[in-house]
């Protein structure tokens, strides 16, 4: 039950105004209730509006009181002349239901504003309302359908959204429809679509009019779009015009039409022959690639039997029977004969048969095991269980087994093994990796034990027959037999780590092994390298030949081989040089040993083509500690220091590798280095020491010696760095800046005191044996101006004595240039009065070993010896000069002796031109 007061019911004037509403109502009567004792009157039409019996006046007072309580107790406070709207469902005493409506007005006193009667009139409404409820069900139902439709409804007003269906809401991605309501239509139609929107709207002039139906893309909230079917509709929204859009989705629809066109252009424009028929064979259906495929054209196919358009027999029932796929042979209209794949399927109106001309793969197929078959490759397809399926005859024939017994075989049958020698499992065999993985393997060398015991080396490759497929997959294998490639290749690797001559291990397998022992952990056990070199070999081998000295290498070689253990190396590093490795070495003491076992060894007789020779060798040792952080190029380096240092001291000797020994030799490498600069940078000078005569006590002559002012280490020793420019071919490079830069110096000061003083320069043995020397010397004269006749050179006797008669030729080319020649330390070498006879000999200097004798105990001895030295120059016509004259004592002998000058500490130290020259 409702109560409810309407302010905007009409006032009423007066109690006329009542009568006059009720009398104008249908059905409708009048009352009145005084308050606050609740007399209640009534006219006699109010009993039959309420549904109260008329007789029985209680039975009316108590029903109008009960319908109008809502009122009377609003009255109690509203303001005078205050007007109530109430609507009352009831039931009456018969059981029927009713809809009665009452208005009233509060009377009073306007005074006071106190509210003592209420007035009105009760009118049946059941009518009204019963229509009312008919109309909300329909609406209700309306509603539902609007509201459950899956087409999207929407209703603009003035170009904005007033009402959304949640089908819409769909449409555009809304998450409910009141997200929609108030934005403009046009945010949900793609631009292009705007235009004719608004034109198909403004068209629609009357209520119900409608469009017809179009496609419109509509724009998402998500950013998509969707393809609809729109038709707008005249209508009203609260009085006012509006259009209500119906919108249905076509997405499906136009999937399946572009499905239908594709298939339809799937059916002319495949490669295959798609024919369809009735039951009985008949043809209906023949596209563009039947026409290409069979020769007949579509007018002519259709309507005939399939049979007769193929060339052969054709029954689509039997082919569905074969399990819907066949292979046959059919003939085009012109005859020839087609390889054709034939499916067949049923459908309602018969049956869809799809031709595949297989022809050219078919004589592709032919032609590849015609190529396959000619392969010396062999060629093994093994399937996805793992078995082969199908072979080539050169795979049979490098796996020693008939093709068709390899047929169904599993490649366990043929026992494979890795590159080291071991058992590759059969889990990890190529093909078994490519089976379950599907990846490929390129060229990997394998061997393949044959049924018949043999070994052969494989190159193999595997890959999947079809890489799309899911494994397990089928392989195809291809091998190729490298046996004997194999075999030259482990000849070359022979070749090029082993000496040709002695089959030892050539210098880059000795670095490879010694590197390999330094990777490992040492623990206890150590890596020792000997550098071997063979003394008198030269000799050997320019004396007797190439061929003899071979065969004495070859001989050497297979000594130190029987010397070592199984697991040393020994290896000829080039020449006459030789390394052995040996490992596990414990202490010293099985280093000496092994040396003294290999100079035993070396030192035995030695025959060759009836010659009896021996050799020597000089040892240079170094030994990895643990932990060494050398490499085998180090090792090596070091080996051969110590090796050279040991050949220095004598050879026939060994000499361990330290670390003084490494300083050393690397010092005399820097100076080497050095020493190639110093000309360059000025760091070298000459020194002058006087040469006296011993009668007069004047200076005669002066010998320029050659000093180096180093700029780190300051002056180095000649005794140093002249052996290394000896060693090397420096001795001629700065034998000749001293032999220009003294010509010069003593030109200038010949000029600058006009005193005659001779000049004596040594020559080295190097510098005697160089072509360019004479050259050398006639250039320096030239250029600096300095007379010929007053330049001695001293070429010491063990030089001249190395090859005495080339040595006298250039002696005479240099006398032909006027200078004089003098023999240097006499007295240290091996010379003989005929041949020193034989060289153009000026002058001849005592060595200072002779003249220090004077001062020792058996001075007798070196008097007599002096004696005949003089005695023997004076008797060829030589000047002789005492070297290394320390004291007067020395002097006084000397002179007695019969030498004409000398030079010494006595008369001079060596000293820089100007303090010589200018004192």
């Amino acid at each position: 039950m409702e109560a409810y007061t309407r302010d905007e019911v009409s006032t009423w004037e007066s109690q006329e105004d009542v009568v006059e509403l009720a009398l104008a109502a249908n059905a409708a009567g009048a009352w009145s209730v005084v308050l606050p004792d609740y007399d209640v009157t009534w006219s006699a039409e109010l009993p039959g509006v309420i549904g109260a019996e008329a007789g029985d006046p209680r039975a009316v007072r108590e029903r109008l009181l009960e319908l109008i309580a809502p009122l009377t107790v609003a009255a109690k406070n509203c303001p005078v002349w205050h007007n109530f709207d109430l609507e009352q469902c009831h039931t009456t005493p018969g059981g029927e239901t009713r809809w009665t409506r009452f208005l009233a007005r509060a009377q009073g006193n306007a005074v006071t504003g106190t509210v003592d009667r209420l007035v009105g009139i009760a009118t049946d409404v059941t009518e009204r309302h019963g229509n009312a409820q008919a109309l909300a069900d329909l609406a209700d139902r309306y509603r539902l359908l609007v509201e459950f439709s899956p087409d999207g409804i929407c209703v603009h007003q003035d170009g904005d959204l007033v009402y959304v269906n949640p089908a819409a809401a769909r449409f555009v991605a809304a998450g409910e429809p009141g997200q929609l309501l108030g934005r403009p239509i046009i945010d949900f139609v793609c631009p292009s679509s705007v235009p004719e929107l608004l034109r198909r709207v403004s068209s629609l002039r009357g209520p119900g009019e409608a469009t017809e139906p179009t496609e419109v893309r509509l724009a998402r909230l998500d950013g998509g779009s969707m393809l609809i079917e729109s038709v707008s509709v005249r209508t009203t929204w609260k009085g006012k015009p509006a259009y209500q859009v119906i919108m249905r989705d076509i997405t499906a629809q136009k999937a399946v039409e572009t499905a239908l066109r594709y298939q339809a252009a799937l059916v002319r424009h495949v490669s295959d022959a798609i024919i369809a028929t009735t039951p009985d064979g008949m043809v209906t259906s023949w596209n563009p690639a039947a026409e290409r495929v069979y020769g007949h054209s579509e007018d002519l196919a259709l309507g005939k039997p399939v049979g007769e358009l193929v060339g052969a027999t054709l029954d689509p029932e039997a082919v569905v029977g074969q399990g819907g796929v066949v292979e046959a042979e059919h003939r085009r209209a012109d005859g020839s004969v087609l390889t054709v794949r034939v499916s067949a399927s049923p459908m309602e109106s018969g049956y869809v048969l799809v031709c595949a001309d297989e022809t050219a793969r078919r004589a592709a197929e032919r032609r590849y095991r015609t190529v396959v078959t000619a392969l010396d490759e062999g060629v093994v397809v093994i399937d996805g269980c793992g078995f082969v399926s199908s072979a080539n005859p050169a795979a049979g024939r490098i796996l020693g087994l008939p093709v068709e017994t390899m047929i169904g075989c599993s490649p366990t049958l043929f026992p494979l093994a890795d590159e080291s020698g071991a058992r590759i499992p059969p889990s990890e065999y190529p093909s078994a990796l490519t089976r379950t993985t599907g990846m490929a393997m390129n060229g990997r060398v394998v061997r393949a034990r044959r049924p018949d015991g043999r070994w052969v080396w494989l190159s193999m490759s595997c890959r999947p027959l079809d890489g799309n497929a899911s494994p397990p997959h089928q392989v195809v294998t291809s091998f190729t037999d490298i046996t004997e490639r194999k075999a030259i290749g482990e000849r070359l690797e022979h070749d090029a780590t082993h000496d040709p001559l002695t089959n030892l291990a050539n210098r880059t397998l000795v670095l490879q092994r010694l590197a390999e022992a330094l990777r490992q952990p040492h623990g206890r056990s150590r890596a020792c390298v000997l550098f071997i070199d063979l003394d008198k070999f030269k000799v050997i081998n320019d004396s007797l030949g190439h061929g003899i000295g071979d065969k004495v290498l070859r001989i050497a070689g297979r000594r130190l081989k029987n010397c070592v253990r199984r697991n040393d190396l020994v290896g000829r590093l080039g020449g006459d040089e030789f390394a052995v490795v040996t490992f596990g070495v414990e202490h010293s003491k099985q280093i000496q040993a092994l040396i003294d076992h290999i100079r035993k060894a070396l030192t035995e007789p030695i025959n060759v083509e009836g010659r009896r020779l021996r050799i020597d060798a000089s040892i240079g040792v170094v030994t990895a500690q643990e932990n060494d952080e050398r490499s085998a190029e180090d090792l090596l380096r070091d080996a051969d220091v110590a090796m050279y240092q040991a050949k220095t001291r004598g050879r026939g000797r060994h000499e361990f590798f330290d670390v003084e020994l490494r300083e050393r030799v690397q010092r005399q490498l820097r100076l080497e280095q050095d020493l190639r600069e110093s000309v360059r940078g000025g760091q070298l000078w000459v020194a002058y020491q006087p040469v006296v005569d011993l009668r007069t006590y004047q200076r005669v002559a002066v010998e320029g010696l050659l000093r180096w002012q180093h700029p780190t280490h300051g002056p180095i020793s000649p005794a140093e760095f002249i052996p290394l420019a000896e060693e090397s071919d420096l001795i001629t490079l700065i034998g000749g800046h001293m032999m220009r830069t003294a010509t010069r110096e003593m030109a200038k000061w010949q000029l600058r005191c006009g005193t005659r003083t001779r000049l004596t320069v040594n020559l080295s043995a190097r510098q005697l044996e160089d072509d360019s020397v004479v050259a050398a010397v006639n250039d320096a004269l030239r250029s600096t101006g300095f007379p010929p006749g007053e330049l001695c050179l001293e070429i010491t006797e063990s030089a001249l004595m190395r090859d005495p008669e080339a040595a006298a030729d250039v002696l005479t080319s240099l006398r032909d240039l006027g200078v004089r020649l003098a023999i240097d330390d006499f007295g240290t070498g091996y010379s003989s009065l005929a041949q020193l006879w034989k060289l153009p000999l000026d002058t001849l200097k005592i060595d200072r070993s002779f003249v220090a004798g004077l001062d020792s105990g058996d001075k007798t001895d070196a008097e007599a010896i002096i004696k005949g030295i003089v005695t023997m120059a004076h008797s060829m016509g030589l000047t002789v000069i005492a070297e290394g004259t320390e004291n007067e004592r020395q002097v006084a002998i000397l002179r007695e002796l019969g030498c004409d000058q000398a030079q010494g500490f006595h008369f001079g130290r060596p000293a820089p031109a100007d303090d010589v020259f200018g004192s």
